[in-house]
């Protein structure tokens, strides 16, 4: 009895149809195909046959495809700025030559506080300017001891000298000591080159011993968290119809936020600054990197929103997709797209509700011939 049993639920198993996993399909339009053998090809039509084993070894994935209103894009070039108010620029205020701070001279991605001195800038001086300094210094402390001996010996006779007269050579005494400090300084002294804000070291432009210039930058600090993006906009935009924008790194999306938009252009062109919402744009791009940022605007398109990766270029350069129209052929379809984000675009024309488009492995298909 246990033994016709078994078999009994075998056999109703073995009916069930089976169903495919997201992704893939089966369907009974297999058996009207030729048999084309085990060979991925093109055919003449240009519909590619893809057997299941290939499309498996591929890693072929499909979606099916619906139509929605998205905000409409546009691409624009951009660049990766600091943020002025939390990034800055250490510059030497003299010419001379560079001394290591109280740590060294600190490398690049290393942290530093406000305030913090980097460097020593050593005052570049030729050789008769310094003689004549320290000439004058020699003077000054000449001077400085003869008026400390008068003024000592104005105090023992404090009882017969008028209180004026002590008083002048206090104030002469105090002149010139402060000229030989100004002297000592300036045959002697450095120029501290200290962080205007506490970030990240980006830039340094210094070795022990290197001379340089005055206005010379020497090290660049940036706030990883103060990074914005500036983009330039070529046609004609006004700035209340911008939303927001979004950059791709690598397969990630990074949403920007508006911050506003300039009133002048520069180089026929207006400037448009993003901030990023969330984590510190530093920590995903470095700065000075040029991307391609897609723009939302206010008004809204409709069509097909697909991942980037899914749109490819036939032999005549034309934008298309591949759509599987049967288990193992997949046919191209020319299309006309526009941004959307850094991860997807929106196809305006050419494709149809419930097309399974190939996300993976459309580039792999497209090589076969």
């Amino acid at each position: 009895m246990k033994r016709e049993l078994l078999i009994a639920c075998l056999a109703a198993t073995c009916a069930l149809p089976l169903a495919a996993h997201e992704g893939h399909d089966h369907g009974d339009e297999k058996a009207a195909l030729p048999n084309l053998g085990n060979t991925p090809q093109r055919l003449a039509d240009g519909v590619v046959f893809l057997p299941k084993a290939a499309q498996r070894q591929l890693g072929v994935l499909t979606v099916p495809v619906a139509a929605a209103a998205e905000a409409r894009a546009i691409e624009l070039p951009g660049q990766v700025v600091v943020d002025p108010q939390r990034g800055g620029r250490v510059q030497a205020m003299l010419a001379g030559r560079i001394e290591a701070g109280p740590k060294g001279l600190p490398a690049v991605g290393s942290r530093v506080r406000k305030g913090e001195v980097l460097a020593w800038v050593v005052p570049a001086a030729g050789q008769l300017e310094r003689a004549d300094l320290a000439a004058q210094l020699a003077e000054t402390q000449a001077a400085r001891q003869l008026a400390e001996k008068r003024l000592a010996r104005l105090r023992e006779l404090a009882d017969t000298v008028p209180g004026k007269d002590i008083e002048a050579a206090e104030s002469e005494l105090a002149s010139l000591k402060g000229r030989v400090a100004a002297l000592g300084h300036g045959v002697s002294g450095r120029d501290a080159l200290v962080a205007p804000v506490a970030g990240v070291v980006a830039a340094a432009n210094a070795v022990v011993g290197q001379v340089v210039d005055a206005r010379e930058v020497v090290f660049e600090i940036v706030d990883p968290d103060g990074l914005q993006i500036e983009a330039l906009a070529y046609e004609a935009l006004a700035p209340g119809e911008v939303l927001a924008a979004t950059v791709g790194v690598g397969e990630r999306s990074v949403e920007l936020a508006f911050l506003g938009a300039a009133r002048r252009l520069r180089e026929q062109a207006l400037p448009l600054q993003f901030g990023q919402r969330g984590d510190g744009l530093g920590l995903l791009l470095p700065l000075g990197q040029p991307v391609k940022i897609q723009v939302k605007l206010k008004s809204t398109v409709n069509g097909w929103p697909v991942p980037q990766r899914a749109l490819v270029r036939s032999a005549a350069n034309v934008a298309m997709v591949w759509v599987k129209t049967a288990p193992e052929r997949f046919t191209p379809k020319p299309v006309r797209s526009q941004p959307l984000d850094g991860g997807r675009v929106l196809v305006t024309d050419g494709l149809a509700d419930g097309d399974r488009v190939v996300v993976d492995g459309a580039t792999l298909i497209n090589q076969i011939r």
